[in-house]
Protein backbone atom coordinates (compact mmCIF):
# COMPACT_ATOMS: atom_id res chain seq x y z
CA UNK A 1 0.00 0.00 0.00
CA UNK A 2 1.47 3.37 -0.98
CA UNK A 3 0.98 6.34 1.43
CA UNK A 4 0.66 9.92 0.26
CA UNK A 5 2.13 12.11 2.22
CA UNK A 6 1.19 16.04 1.20
CA UNK A 7 3.76 18.12 0.22
CA UNK A 8 4.77 21.59 1.91
CA UNK A 9 2.67 24.25 -0.12
CA UNK A 10 4.86 25.82 -3.01
CA UNK A 11 8.34 24.48 -1.14
CA UNK A 12 11.33 26.71 -1.12
CA UNK A 13 10.49 28.72 -4.16
CA UNK A 14 6.98 29.74 -2.63
CA UNK A 15 8.98 31.04 0.79
CA UNK A 16 11.84 32.93 -1.52
CA UNK A 17 8.57 34.53 -3.26
CA UNK A 18 6.67 35.38 0.15
CA UNK A 19 9.64 37.26 1.77
CA UNK A 20 10.36 39.19 -2.04
CA UNK A 21 6.27 40.16 -1.91
CA UNK A 22 5.59 43.33 -0.47
CA UNK A 23 3.09 43.04 2.61
CA UNK A 24 -0.07 43.77 3.27
CA UNK A 25 -1.66 47.06 4.47
CA UNK A 26 -2.97 45.59 7.44
CA UNK A 27 1.06 43.89 8.27
CA UNK A 28 3.31 47.06 7.51
CA UNK A 29 5.84 47.97 10.23
CA UNK A 30 5.26 51.89 9.36
CA UNK A 31 3.16 53.93 7.40
CA UNK A 32 2.02 57.27 6.34
CA UNK A 33 0.78 59.46 8.94
CA UNK A 34 2.34 57.77 12.20
CA UNK A 35 2.55 60.33 15.45
CA UNK A 36 6.30 61.70 16.32
CA UNK A 37 6.78 64.43 18.83
CA UNK A 38 8.60 62.06 21.70
CA UNK A 39 11.89 64.06 20.92
CA UNK A 40 11.93 67.54 22.29
CA UNK A 41 15.01 69.48 21.91
CA UNK A 42 13.11 73.02 22.88
CA UNK A 43 12.13 73.20 26.25
CA UNK A 44 8.13 74.50 27.33
CA UNK A 45 10.16 77.65 28.63
CA UNK A 46 11.91 77.89 25.52
CA UNK A 47 9.00 77.48 22.96
CA UNK A 48 7.19 80.57 24.89
CA UNK A 49 10.41 82.05 24.28
CA UNK A 50 10.48 81.80 20.98
CA UNK A 51 6.77 82.74 20.30
CA UNK A 52 6.74 85.51 22.27
CA UNK A 53 9.81 87.10 20.54
CA UNK A 54 7.91 85.90 17.19
CA UNK A 55 5.18 88.38 18.04
CA UNK A 56 7.36 90.97 19.25
CA UNK A 57 8.92 91.07 15.86
CA UNK A 58 5.84 91.07 14.13
CA UNK A 59 4.19 93.92 15.76
CA UNK A 60 7.66 96.44 16.36
CA UNK A 61 9.55 95.44 13.16
CA UNK A 62 6.77 94.12 10.59
CA UNK A 63 7.17 93.19 6.70
CA UNK A 64 8.19 95.46 3.98
CA UNK A 65 7.33 95.16 0.47
CA UNK A 66 3.79 93.58 0.27
CA UNK A 67 1.85 94.33 -2.71
CA UNK A 68 -1.10 96.60 -2.65
CA UNK A 69 -3.69 93.83 -3.15
CA UNK A 70 -1.94 92.46 0.00
CA UNK A 71 -1.65 95.58 2.05
CA UNK A 72 -5.21 96.07 1.44
CA UNK A 73 -6.30 92.52 2.93
CA UNK A 74 -4.33 92.57 5.83
CA UNK A 75 -4.84 95.90 6.79
CA UNK A 76 -8.92 95.04 6.20
CA UNK A 77 -8.01 92.26 8.74
CA UNK A 78 -6.30 94.69 11.81
CA UNK A 79 -2.55 94.50 10.52
CA UNK A 80 -1.12 98.57 10.27
CA UNK A 81 0.63 99.78 7.22
CA UNK A 82 3.11 102.28 8.83
CA UNK A 83 5.08 105.50 7.56
CA UNK A 84 8.27 103.60 6.54
CA UNK A 85 5.97 101.29 4.34
CA UNK A 86 6.48 98.42 6.56
CA UNK A 87 2.94 96.02 7.32
CA UNK A 88 3.12 95.62 11.42
CA UNK A 89 1.01 92.48 13.29
CA UNK A 90 -1.09 93.87 16.79
CA UNK A 91 -0.45 90.70 19.05
CA UNK A 92 -4.34 90.31 19.44
CA UNK A 93 -4.57 89.48 15.32
CA UNK A 94 -1.81 87.16 14.99
CA UNK A 95 -3.74 85.14 17.98
CA UNK A 96 -6.76 85.84 16.16
CA UNK A 97 -5.39 83.93 13.15
CA UNK A 98 -3.79 81.11 14.99
CA UNK A 99 -7.14 80.52 16.64
CA UNK A 100 -9.14 80.63 13.31
CA UNK A 101 -6.61 78.31 11.31
CA UNK A 102 -7.58 75.29 9.59
CA UNK A 103 -5.59 72.92 12.12
CA UNK A 104 -7.13 69.85 10.29
CA UNK A 105 -5.23 70.25 6.25
CA UNK A 106 -5.64 67.32 4.19
CA UNK A 107 -3.87 67.16 1.24
CA UNK A 108 -5.19 65.62 -1.54
CA UNK A 109 -3.94 63.22 -4.13
CA UNK A 110 -5.30 61.32 -7.39
CA UNK A 111 -5.47 58.38 -5.95
CA UNK A 112 -7.21 58.58 -2.83
CA UNK A 113 -5.30 56.01 -1.04
CA UNK A 114 -2.61 58.56 -0.94
CA UNK A 115 -4.62 61.44 0.89
CA UNK A 116 -2.33 63.05 3.76
CA UNK A 117 -4.11 63.99 7.02
CA UNK A 118 -1.60 66.82 8.61
CA UNK A 119 -3.14 67.46 12.06
CA UNK A 120 -1.54 67.09 15.16
CA UNK A 121 2.06 65.10 15.09
CA UNK A 122 1.62 62.89 12.02
CA UNK A 123 4.41 62.65 9.74
CA UNK A 124 5.10 62.19 6.51
CA UNK A 125 7.83 62.10 4.17
CA UNK A 126 8.59 63.53 0.53
CA UNK A 127 10.61 65.06 -1.31
CA UNK A 128 11.00 69.18 -2.66
CA UNK A 129 13.92 71.84 -3.45
CA UNK A 130 14.84 72.91 -6.96
CA UNK A 131 18.53 71.07 -7.81
CA UNK A 132 19.91 72.46 -11.18
CA UNK A 133 21.85 69.72 -11.82
CA UNK A 134 21.51 65.66 -11.91
CA UNK A 135 23.79 62.86 -10.15
CA UNK A 136 25.56 60.53 -12.68
CA UNK A 137 26.57 58.35 -9.97
CA UNK A 138 28.21 56.07 -12.90
CA UNK A 139 30.28 58.65 -14.22
CA UNK A 140 30.72 60.52 -10.67
CA UNK A 141 29.31 63.68 -12.58
CA UNK A 142 27.07 66.20 -12.76
CA UNK A 143 24.61 67.64 -15.40
CA UNK A 144 21.73 70.03 -16.03
CA UNK A 145 18.24 68.37 -15.23
CA UNK A 146 15.80 68.42 -17.67
CA UNK A 147 11.69 67.43 -17.92
CA UNK A 148 12.38 63.78 -18.37
CA UNK A 149 14.41 63.63 -15.33
CA UNK A 150 11.73 65.31 -13.66
CA UNK A 151 9.36 62.76 -14.65
CA UNK A 152 11.46 59.98 -13.99
CA UNK A 153 11.87 60.79 -10.75
CA UNK A 154 7.73 61.07 -10.32
CA UNK A 155 7.57 57.90 -11.29
CA UNK A 156 10.08 56.31 -9.31
CA UNK A 157 8.65 58.04 -6.01
CA UNK A 158 5.00 56.76 -7.30
CA UNK A 159 6.47 52.97 -6.64
CA UNK A 160 8.22 53.94 -3.30
CA UNK A 161 6.14 52.97 0.19
CA UNK A 162 8.13 55.62 2.21
CA UNK A 163 7.90 58.90 0.37
CA UNK A 164 4.39 59.78 0.83
CA UNK A 165 4.63 62.68 -1.52
CA UNK A 166 6.06 64.31 -4.69
CA UNK A 167 6.89 68.08 -4.63
CA UNK A 168 9.14 69.11 -7.23
CA UNK A 169 12.70 68.28 -6.45
CA UNK A 170 14.09 69.98 -9.63
CA UNK A 171 14.14 72.52 -11.81
CA UNK A 172 14.12 71.91 -15.66
CA UNK A 173 16.09 73.25 -17.47
CA UNK A 174 15.88 72.04 -20.59
CA UNK A 175 12.93 74.61 -21.28
CA UNK A 176 14.27 78.19 -21.31
CA UNK A 177 10.80 79.59 -21.36
CA UNK A 178 9.33 80.32 -17.39
CA UNK A 179 5.70 79.36 -18.68
CA UNK A 180 6.39 76.41 -20.63
CA UNK A 181 8.63 75.57 -17.73
CA UNK A 182 5.72 75.47 -14.90
CA UNK A 183 3.14 73.78 -17.55
CA UNK A 184 5.31 70.70 -17.83
CA UNK A 185 6.65 70.47 -14.18
CA UNK A 186 3.16 70.22 -13.51
CA UNK A 187 2.26 67.35 -15.87
CA UNK A 188 5.38 65.70 -15.66
CA UNK A 189 4.64 65.29 -12.37
CA UNK A 190 0.95 64.21 -12.17
CA UNK A 191 1.76 62.20 -15.01
CA UNK A 192 4.29 60.60 -13.26
CA UNK A 193 2.53 59.85 -10.16
CA UNK A 194 -1.06 59.55 -8.24
CA UNK A 195 0.73 60.67 -4.96
CA UNK A 196 -0.12 64.80 -3.78
CA UNK A 197 2.14 66.97 -6.12
CA UNK A 198 3.49 70.20 -5.02
CA UNK A 199 4.96 72.97 -7.40
CA UNK A 200 5.59 76.10 -7.88
CA UNK A 201 4.90 79.30 -10.54
CA UNK A 202 7.25 81.70 -11.62
CA UNK A 203 4.90 84.79 -12.79
CA UNK A 204 1.28 85.47 -11.55
CA UNK A 205 -0.15 85.67 -15.04
CA UNK A 206 0.82 81.46 -15.38
CA UNK A 207 -1.38 80.96 -12.93
CA UNK A 208 -4.73 80.39 -14.98
CA UNK A 209 -3.07 78.26 -17.42
CA UNK A 210 -1.59 75.64 -14.52
CA UNK A 211 -5.16 76.23 -12.80
CA UNK A 212 -6.95 75.00 -16.61
CA UNK A 213 -4.60 72.25 -16.58
CA UNK A 214 -5.51 70.78 -13.41
CA UNK A 215 -8.97 71.46 -14.29
CA UNK A 216 -8.73 68.87 -17.00
CA UNK A 217 -6.82 66.52 -15.02
CA UNK A 218 -9.43 66.12 -12.11
CA UNK A 219 -12.34 66.06 -14.80
CA UNK A 220 -13.61 69.78 -14.22
CA UNK A 221 -13.05 72.98 -12.12
CA UNK A 222 -15.67 71.51 -9.47
CA UNK A 223 -13.90 68.43 -9.06
CA UNK A 224 -10.80 69.88 -8.78
CA UNK A 225 -12.25 72.43 -6.25
CA UNK A 226 -13.11 69.16 -4.12
CA UNK A 227 -10.54 67.55 -4.11
CA UNK A 228 -7.45 69.74 -4.99
CA UNK A 229 -4.29 67.26 -5.51
CA UNK A 230 -1.39 70.15 -6.12
CA UNK A 231 -0.25 72.32 -3.58
CA UNK A 232 1.64 75.76 -4.06
CA UNK A 233 4.99 75.53 -2.48
CA UNK A 234 5.50 79.43 -2.31
CA UNK A 235 8.19 82.00 -1.48
CA UNK A 236 6.15 84.06 -0.39
CA UNK A 237 8.63 86.12 1.92
CA UNK A 238 12.29 87.51 0.85
CA UNK A 239 14.30 87.22 4.16
CA UNK A 240 14.86 88.86 6.15
CA UNK A 241 11.53 90.27 7.60
CA UNK A 242 9.80 91.15 3.37
CA UNK A 243 6.92 89.87 1.51
CA UNK A 244 8.13 88.71 -2.02
CA UNK A 245 5.85 90.61 -4.06
CA UNK A 246 5.53 88.60 -7.18
CA UNK A 247 4.90 85.19 -5.27
CA UNK A 248 2.57 86.92 -2.60
CA UNK A 249 0.33 87.58 -5.93
CA UNK A 250 0.87 84.04 -6.89
CA UNK A 251 -0.76 83.14 -3.73
CA UNK A 252 -3.48 85.35 -3.89
CA UNK A 253 -4.07 84.00 -7.52
CA UNK A 254 -4.05 80.54 -6.26
CA UNK A 255 -5.76 80.63 -3.40
CA UNK A 256 -9.26 81.98 -5.43
CA UNK A 257 -8.06 79.25 -7.41
CA UNK A 258 -8.53 76.56 -4.17
CA UNK A 259 -5.05 75.22 -4.47
CA UNK A 260 -3.19 74.98 -0.44
CA UNK A 261 -0.23 76.96 0.38
CA UNK A 262 2.81 76.05 1.48
CA UNK A 263 3.66 79.36 3.18
CA UNK A 264 7.33 79.10 2.86
CA UNK A 265 10.13 80.99 4.57
CA UNK A 266 13.33 80.08 4.30
CA UNK A 267 15.81 81.79 6.04
CA UNK A 268 19.48 81.09 5.84
CA UNK A 269 21.05 81.34 9.42
CA UNK A 270 23.94 83.32 9.95
CA UNK A 271 23.05 85.31 5.71
CA UNK A 272 19.45 85.94 5.89
CA UNK A 273 18.33 84.78 9.23
CA UNK A 274 20.41 85.44 12.65
CA UNK A 275 23.24 83.33 13.08
CA UNK A 276 22.06 81.62 16.57
CA UNK A 277 19.33 78.20 16.06
CA UNK A 278 16.64 80.24 18.59
CA UNK A 279 17.18 83.48 16.17
CA UNK A 280 16.46 81.43 12.94
CA UNK A 281 13.50 79.76 14.69
CA UNK A 282 11.96 83.00 15.77
CA UNK A 283 12.17 84.81 12.36
CA UNK A 284 10.67 81.78 10.42
CA UNK A 285 8.03 81.39 12.73
CA UNK A 286 7.16 85.46 12.62
CA UNK A 287 7.56 85.46 8.82
CA UNK A 288 5.03 82.77 8.54
CA UNK A 289 2.46 84.00 11.17
CA UNK A 290 2.71 86.90 9.15
CA UNK A 291 1.40 84.55 6.17
CA UNK A 292 -0.85 82.69 7.91
CA UNK A 293 -3.19 86.56 8.42
CA UNK A 294 -2.59 87.10 4.78
CA UNK A 295 -4.00 83.82 3.99
CA UNK A 296 -7.05 83.97 6.31
CA UNK A 297 -7.82 87.46 5.30
CA UNK A 298 -8.27 86.67 1.96
CA UNK A 299 -9.93 82.99 2.63
CA UNK A 300 -10.92 82.21 6.20
CA UNK A 301 -9.79 78.49 6.63
CA UNK A 302 -7.84 77.91 3.68
CA UNK A 303 -5.97 75.19 3.98
CA UNK A 304 -2.42 76.38 4.27
CA UNK A 305 0.74 75.19 5.66
CA UNK A 306 3.39 76.50 8.40
CA UNK A 307 6.66 76.17 6.17
CA UNK A 308 9.51 77.40 8.30
CA UNK A 309 12.06 75.98 6.56
CA UNK A 310 15.71 78.02 7.92
CA UNK A 311 19.03 76.77 6.67
CA UNK A 312 22.25 76.65 8.18
CA UNK A 313 25.50 78.40 7.03
CA UNK A 314 28.90 76.97 7.53
CA UNK A 315 30.20 80.44 9.09
CA UNK A 316 33.91 79.65 7.79
CA UNK A 317 32.91 79.87 4.28
CA UNK A 318 29.48 81.40 4.24
CA UNK A 319 28.45 78.37 2.37
CA UNK A 320 25.30 76.05 2.78
CA UNK A 321 25.30 73.52 5.08
CA UNK A 322 22.30 70.86 4.83
CA UNK A 323 23.48 68.36 6.65
CA UNK A 324 24.63 69.55 9.37
CA UNK A 325 23.84 68.74 13.14
CA UNK A 326 22.58 72.62 13.12
CA UNK A 327 19.78 71.83 10.62
CA UNK A 328 18.45 68.81 11.77
CA UNK A 329 17.62 70.83 14.93
CA UNK A 330 16.71 73.77 13.22
CA UNK A 331 14.07 70.94 11.67
CA UNK A 332 13.19 69.81 14.62
CA UNK A 333 12.85 72.58 16.57
CA UNK A 334 10.71 74.34 13.65
CA UNK A 335 8.40 71.13 14.28
CA UNK A 336 8.11 71.68 17.90
CA UNK A 337 6.91 75.16 17.29
CA UNK A 338 3.86 74.04 14.57
CA UNK A 339 2.70 71.86 17.30
CA UNK A 340 3.00 74.07 19.95
CA UNK A 341 0.67 76.73 17.37
CA UNK A 342 -1.60 73.71 17.21
CA UNK A 343 -0.88 74.27 13.07
CA UNK A 344 -0.15 71.85 10.39
CA UNK A 345 3.73 72.77 9.24
CA UNK A 346 6.34 71.20 7.31
CA UNK A 347 9.93 71.46 7.22
CA UNK A 348 13.54 70.17 5.19
CA UNK A 349 15.14 67.32 6.37
CA UNK A 350 17.16 64.49 3.98
CA UNK A 351 19.50 67.35 2.58
CA UNK A 352 23.08 65.98 1.99
CA UNK A 353 26.40 67.67 1.61
CA UNK A 354 28.00 64.88 -0.16
CA UNK A 355 28.10 65.28 -3.82
CA UNK A 356 27.46 61.77 -4.13
CA UNK A 357 25.58 59.11 -2.81
CA UNK A 358 28.07 57.76 -0.20
CA UNK A 359 28.51 57.43 3.14
CA UNK A 360 28.91 61.26 3.95
CA UNK A 361 25.29 61.36 2.25
CA UNK A 362 23.84 58.45 4.20
CA UNK A 363 24.07 59.38 7.74
CA UNK A 364 23.69 63.22 7.45
CA UNK A 365 19.96 62.47 5.34
CA UNK A 366 19.57 59.71 8.56
CA UNK A 367 20.08 62.17 11.27
CA UNK A 368 17.90 64.44 10.42
CA UNK A 369 15.16 62.66 8.61
CA UNK A 370 15.02 60.13 12.25
CA UNK A 371 15.13 63.55 14.50
CA UNK A 372 12.41 65.52 11.94
CA UNK A 373 9.88 62.63 12.22
CA UNK A 374 10.48 62.26 15.80
CA UNK A 375 9.91 65.74 16.77
CA UNK A 376 6.17 65.11 15.18
CA UNK A 377 7.08 67.34 11.72
CA UNK A 378 3.78 66.98 9.72
CA UNK A 379 5.92 67.54 6.48
CA UNK A 380 9.26 66.24 6.22
CA UNK A 381 10.22 67.74 2.63
CA UNK A 382 13.68 67.56 0.61
CA UNK A 383 13.71 63.84 2.68
CA UNK A 384 15.06 62.00 -0.56
CA UNK A 385 17.25 62.42 -3.39
CA UNK A 386 19.10 65.98 -2.39
CA UNK A 387 22.93 66.15 -2.93
CA UNK A 388 25.18 68.97 -2.54
CA UNK A 389 23.73 71.32 -0.62
CA UNK A 390 20.54 70.99 -2.81
CA UNK A 391 22.46 71.38 -6.27
CA UNK A 392 22.14 68.26 -6.92
CA UNK A 393 19.08 65.63 -7.73
CA UNK A 394 20.14 62.04 -7.75
CA UNK A 395 17.58 59.13 -8.74
CA UNK A 396 19.56 56.20 -7.34
CA UNK A 397 19.40 58.37 -3.86
CA UNK A 398 15.51 58.06 -4.33
CA UNK A 399 15.46 54.21 -3.63
CA UNK A 400 18.40 54.56 -1.08
CA UNK A 401 16.41 57.29 0.58
CA UNK A 402 13.24 55.04 0.33
CA UNK A 403 15.02 52.34 2.50
CA UNK A 404 16.98 54.87 5.30
CA UNK A 405 12.86 56.89 5.53
CA UNK A 406 11.27 52.79 6.24
CA UNK A 407 13.87 53.21 9.19
CA UNK A 408 13.10 56.56 10.21
CA UNK A 409 9.23 55.86 10.36
CA UNK A 410 9.71 52.72 12.44
CA UNK A 411 11.95 55.26 14.83
CA UNK A 412 8.80 57.67 15.00
CA UNK A 413 6.22 54.80 15.77
CA UNK A 414 8.43 54.08 18.49
CA UNK A 415 7.66 51.12 21.47
CA UNK A 416 4.00 49.85 22.17
CA UNK A 417 4.00 48.40 25.79
CA UNK A 418 0.54 46.41 25.29
CA UNK A 419 -0.54 43.46 27.58
CA UNK A 420 0.36 41.35 24.31
CA UNK A 421 4.00 43.01 23.87
CA UNK A 422 5.54 42.61 27.33
CA UNK A 423 4.98 38.76 26.55
CA UNK A 424 4.52 37.17 30.05
CA UNK A 425 2.23 34.64 28.81
CA UNK A 426 4.24 33.89 26.06
CA UNK A 427 7.39 33.74 28.01
CA UNK A 428 5.87 31.15 30.49
CA UNK A 429 4.68 29.01 27.89
CA UNK A 430 8.02 29.05 26.51
CA UNK A 431 10.21 28.68 29.79
CA UNK A 432 7.61 26.30 31.36
CA UNK A 433 7.37 22.80 29.07
CA UNK A 434 8.24 24.79 26.29
CA UNK A 435 10.98 24.47 23.62
CA UNK A 436 13.24 26.98 25.21
CA UNK A 437 13.26 29.83 22.17
CA UNK A 438 10.81 32.02 20.28
CA UNK A 439 11.37 30.60 16.89
CA UNK A 440 8.14 29.48 15.68
CA UNK A 441 5.87 31.16 18.18
CA UNK A 442 2.55 32.59 16.97
CA UNK A 443 4.56 36.27 17.74
CA UNK A 444 6.03 35.65 14.16
CA UNK A 445 3.97 35.91 10.84
CA UNK A 446 3.80 32.66 8.96
CA UNK A 447 5.08 32.11 5.44
CA UNK A 448 1.52 31.76 4.91
CA UNK A 449 -0.03 34.98 5.80
CA UNK A 450 2.53 36.35 4.20
CA UNK A 451 1.90 34.81 0.89
CA UNK A 452 -1.85 35.79 1.66
CA UNK A 453 -0.98 39.29 1.79
CA UNK A 454 0.51 39.15 -1.52
CA UNK A 455 -1.82 41.49 -4.14
CA UNK A 456 -3.76 39.82 -6.11
CA UNK A 457 -2.83 39.37 -9.31
CA UNK A 458 1.26 40.37 -8.66
CA UNK A 459 3.66 38.66 -10.91
CA UNK A 460 7.18 39.21 -9.98
CA UNK A 461 8.29 38.08 -13.35
CA UNK A 462 6.02 40.83 -14.80
CA UNK A 463 8.51 43.24 -16.65
CA UNK A 464 6.00 46.65 -17.17
CA UNK A 465 7.61 49.26 -19.47
CA UNK A 466 5.63 52.32 -20.18
CA UNK A 467 6.12 54.76 -23.17
CA UNK A 468 4.50 57.54 -21.75
CA UNK A 469 3.01 60.36 -23.56
CA UNK A 470 3.71 63.74 -22.10
CA UNK A 471 2.97 66.69 -23.53
CA UNK A 472 5.86 69.72 -24.38
CA UNK A 473 3.64 72.80 -24.43
CA UNK A 474 4.81 75.11 -27.11
CA UNK A 475 4.35 78.91 -27.82
CA UNK A 476 3.08 78.29 -31.62
CA UNK A 477 0.61 75.59 -31.09
CA UNK A 478 -3.22 76.81 -30.27
CA UNK A 479 -4.24 76.03 -26.44
CA UNK A 480 -7.26 73.89 -27.33
CA UNK A 481 -4.73 71.48 -29.25
CA UNK A 482 -2.27 71.44 -26.75
CA UNK A 483 -5.18 70.66 -24.47
CA UNK A 484 -6.60 67.90 -26.81
CA UNK A 485 -3.28 66.58 -26.72
CA UNK A 486 -2.69 66.54 -22.97
CA UNK A 487 -5.32 64.84 -22.57
CA UNK A 488 -5.25 62.34 -24.53
CA UNK A 489 -1.68 61.54 -23.12
CA UNK A 490 -2.89 61.70 -19.40
CA UNK A 491 -5.54 59.10 -20.46
CA UNK A 492 -2.88 56.99 -22.32
CA UNK A 493 -0.96 57.27 -19.58
CA UNK A 494 -3.32 56.42 -16.70
CA UNK A 495 -4.43 53.28 -19.21
CA UNK A 496 -0.85 51.80 -19.32
CA UNK A 497 0.94 49.63 -17.06
CA UNK A 498 2.76 51.63 -14.00
CA UNK A 499 6.35 51.06 -14.09
CA UNK A 500 8.41 48.54 -12.47
CA UNK A 501 12.01 49.81 -10.77
CA UNK A 502 15.09 47.73 -11.61
CA UNK A 503 18.11 48.04 -8.72
CA UNK A 504 21.24 46.68 -8.63
CA UNK A 505 23.77 47.08 -6.02
CA UNK A 506 27.58 47.01 -6.69
CA UNK A 507 30.66 47.86 -4.95
CA UNK A 508 29.87 51.48 -4.80
CA UNK A 509 26.75 52.19 -5.62
CA UNK A 510 23.40 51.59 -6.95
CA UNK A 511 21.72 51.91 -10.11
CA UNK A 512 18.11 52.65 -11.00
CA UNK A 513 17.26 52.13 -14.69
CA UNK A 514 14.14 53.68 -15.28
CA UNK A 515 11.77 52.83 -18.23
CA UNK A 516 10.00 55.99 -19.72
CA UNK A 517 9.03 57.20 -22.84
CA UNK A 518 10.73 60.41 -25.14
CA UNK A 519 8.60 63.97 -24.26
CA UNK A 520 6.23 64.51 -27.33
CA UNK A 521 4.09 67.64 -29.08
CA UNK A 522 3.09 66.36 -32.11
CA UNK A 523 6.54 65.54 -33.02
CA UNK A 524 8.69 64.13 -30.53
CA UNK A 525 11.67 65.37 -28.65
CA UNK A 526 14.51 64.65 -27.26
CA UNK A 527 15.64 64.83 -23.40
CA UNK A 528 16.75 68.48 -24.62
CA UNK A 529 13.37 69.26 -24.84
CA UNK A 530 14.20 69.62 -28.85
CA UNK A 531 12.05 67.95 -31.73
CA UNK A 532 13.82 65.05 -33.25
Amino acid sequence: MTILTPHRSGGRAARRAARAAPLADHLRPVRPGQSGGTYTPLTQAGMDRIHQAALDALEQIGLADAPPSGIAHMTRAGAILGDDGRVRFPRALIEDAIAKANRSVTLHARDPRHDLHLSGTKVHYGTAGAAVHLVDVDGRTYRECGVQDLHDAARICDQLDNLHFVQRPMVCRDIPDNLEMDLNTIYACCAGTTKHVGVSFTEPSFVPHGLEMLHMIAGGEDKWRERPFVSNSNCFVVPPMKFATESCLVMEALIEGGMPILLLSAGQAGATAPAPIAGAIVQAVAECLAGLVYVNAIKPGHPAIFGTWPFVSDLRTGAMSGGSGEQALLTAGCAQMHAFSGLPGGAAAGIADSKLPDMQAGWQQAMSNVMAGMSGLNMVYEAAGMHASLLGFCLESLILGDDLIGQALRCVRGIEVTEDSVSLEVMRATCIGGPGHYLGSDQWPSSVDVLNSRPRGHDPKHDARVASDLVYYHPHRSRRSYLSDFVRGLHSFAAAPQPTIYCRMDIVSYHAAVCCGPIVSGSRVSQAGKPV
